[in-house]
């Protein structure tokens, strides 16, 4: 079924953590190949079902993320398909290089999942939350890299993941997050989804934003102002032409990302903007500061992230078109 969002948006029924390891068990029930390594989070991440059921196909490779990745890069040259988890700035940051040269530049066939993006890290607080995973994944050559939006989105892109060749990297909640998509939706890693109409001014956001920037549209309608909304769950490939129409269609923009400005979804965005059509734009995200504890609605205020953020933003785009 083609992606469809939901009539009105609402908490999940169950948590993203627990479909993550309901789908992995029903992919390795078909392909004995898919394996899943963890660096000793499985009790956090809930793959302990998957390692009971597969313990043939499990891996806690404790806290040594560089080596685990390493350990994955072998299990794919033998031809195994390996999920890796570890938290977002531990699958990125400490493993990085581990990545780049025994990963991607070996040409290898290896899923990195980093989980508790940005803000969703809550009160781990800033060292356990990644502002910049994506923007150090989106360096490494060949790398894909997404952030589903919520359960329906996650099941369809890890099916995609496995039956495809490459090095990918997703950022996963474990948690809860906000329905957005119909059951049955399906999607296509490398293609954005118009999530809603606009003539005005374009929302593309990302993740946690995504919920935040319908309700953002809501707002602005009140304001008489029509605003689209682009959901766009991969950051690279990006989906330049959904860009390019969307930049021709409302000639002002704004990105909503939970994440660093510098080099993330913004970053993505206005790369493509400025080689083909320049429009106005303003960019929601984190602006270049380090996490901090507390829950999520005090650190998306704290950030700015909310929709109240994003449709200031929209407002004050517009006014930059009009003049």
């Amino acid at each position: 079924m083609k992606a469809k969002a939901v009539s009105e948006l609402r908490p999940e029924t169950i948590e993203m953590r627990k479909a993550f390891c309901d789908t992995l068990m029903e992919m390795a029930e078909k392909n004995r190949d898919i394996v899943v390594l963890d660096g000793d989070l499985m009790g956090a991440m809930g793959t302990k079902p998957f390692a009971q059921m597969y313990p043939e196909q499990t891996l806690d490779c404790g806290i040594q993320e560089a080596n685990m990745v390493g350990v994955a890069a072998g299990l794919s040259a033998a031809g195994k398909i390996p999920f890796v988890h570890s938290f977002g700035p531990f699958i990125t940051r400490r493993a990085c290089d581990q990545i780049f040269m025994s990963g991607a530049y070996a040409k290898l066939n290896v899923k990195l999942v980093g989980s508790d993006p940005g803000i969703t890290a809550q009160i781990n607080g800033g060292t356990h939350m990644p502002f910049e995973d994506m923007g150090i994944m989106r360096g490494i050559p060949q790398m894909t890299i997404i952030e589903p939006t919520d359960v329906t989105m996650l099941k369809s892109v890890l099916k995609q993941m496995a039956d495809s060749y490459g090095m990918y990297y997703m950022r996963l909640v474990r948690k809860s997050c906000i329905k957005v998509y119909e059951d049955g939706s399906e999607f296509e890693i490398g293609k954005s989804v118009m999530l809603r109409e606009g003539s005005d001014v374009t929302i593309i956001a990302s993740g946690y934003c995504t919920a935040e920037a319908l309700k953002a549209a809501d707002l602005l309608e009140k304001k008489g102002i029509s605003a689209a909304v682009v959901n766009m769950f991969t950051w690279k490939p990006i989906d330049e032409e959904a860009i390019k129409s969307a930049a021709d269609r409302t000639g002002a923009v704004v990105t909503a990302e939970n994440h660093n400005v510098i080099n993330g979804l913004g970053s993505a965005v206005s790369e493509v903007l400025v080689k083909n059509t320049p429009v106005p734009m303003e960019m929601i995200g984190v602006q270049d500061q380090f996490g901090e504890v507390g829950n999520l609605d005090y650190l998306a205020e704290r950030f700015e992230l909310k929709a109240e953020h994003i449709a200031e933003a929209a407002v004050k785009v517009i006014k930059r078109k009009e003049k």
